[in-house]
């Protein structure tokens, strides 16, 4: 994608997903046993919000069908361009030489897309069984059905499927093209980012926007411009991205959610980063990403949480 600098800015990390879900294999029994017997089949590990990846962290330490527990959960994330079937397996693991259990935040940036998409739809899957195993419904306990794409209810038959929980999150800019950035209660002192939020109930991404920011830093906006999304299984949003205009720079701060708010220039931005005064977000976040877009090119590369 190019910037208005004319820098071409890559894809998100851990948007780049090229795997084909082949959803149709889903219900087809036969099917799903022909792929894991498939001699080409791979399973990637994943507990607890981990992975087993090689030492280096650039590339997930697969196994093959044979060397899994048969009783481990386990669920279809589909087939790469050639053909090879890929599965996740939930389960606890130990590390053996040359591995390593990686979190998302601590993926290599070198990651490929489709080890990245495989990754993400795992942890994904991962995540929301491990907080769905009981009926909405009924409260009865649920299984894996539908190749780990559904939880079925043996009691009154209701059917889960995965959900997201979409949040906005958005590049501020005022007429100075100066950009906000907030610091939350959580974070250590340095570390800044972009605003976001969850969408409530009947609300629109564009009303999300203008709400959290006004929720937030007492800030006006318009001209809500949709940039791009990607998922964030911490453990189930969607980030979507926005950038959006400030009617007035000056700023009211909910004490609550953010402590502190300022705005920035780019020069004003490195300077800070060098200080370690205004650190961003990570290569991987979707955050990162927005401001990069601001910026017109890669942020420093010390500059990081």
């Amino acid at each position: 994608m190019t910037t208005t600098s004319g820098w071409v800015q890559e894809p998100m990390m851990l948007s780049r997903g090229t795997h084909n879900r082949a959803a149709h294999l889903r219900s087809d029994a036969a099917g799903l046993a022909a792929a894991w017997d498939d001699p080409r089949a791979r399973v990637l590990r994943v507990h607890d919000g981990l992975a087993a990846f090689s030492g280096d962290g650039a590339d997930i330490a697969y196994l093959t069908p044979s060397q899994i527990d048969p009783d481990a959960s386990r669920y279809f994330l589909g087939l790469d361009g050639d053909g090879v079937p890929y599965f996740a397996v939930d389960a606890p693991w130990e590390p053996v030489e040359g591995e390593r259990a990686v979190g998302l935040r601590q993926i290599s940036t070198s990651l490929g897309a489709t080890a990245g998409g495989l990754y993400v739809h795992a942890l994904g899957l991962a995540n929301w069984h491990a907080r769905h195993g009981f009926c909405a419904n009924c409260g009865s306990p649920t299984s894996i059905a539908s190749a780990g794409h559904m939880r079925q209810c043996p009691h009154c038959n209701a059917q889960h499927f995965p959900r997201y929980d979409p949040a906005v999150i958005m590049l501020v800019v005022d007429d100075d093209d100066r950009a906000l950035f907030g610091h939350n209660p959580a974070w250590p002192p340095g570390l800044f980012s972009t605003l976001a939020g969850f969408v409530e109930p009947g609300e629109s991404l564009e009303a999300a926007v203008i709400r959290e920011v006004f929720e937030e830093v007492g800030v006006v906006v318009d001209d809500v411009v949709y940039e791009g999304s990607q998922p964030w299984p911490f453990p189930s949003s969607l980030m979507l991205g926005f950038r959006a205009h400030a009617v007035d720079p000056t700023l009211h701060i909910d004490r609550d959610e953010i402590t502190e708010a300022r705005w920035f220039s780019r020069d004003e931005l490195v300077a800070a980063g060098r200080r370690g005064e205004a650190l961003m977000p990570g290569a991987i976040s979707i955050a990162r990403w927005l401001v990069e877009r601001w910026f017109g090119k890669p942020l420093p590369a010390d500059n990081h949480w």
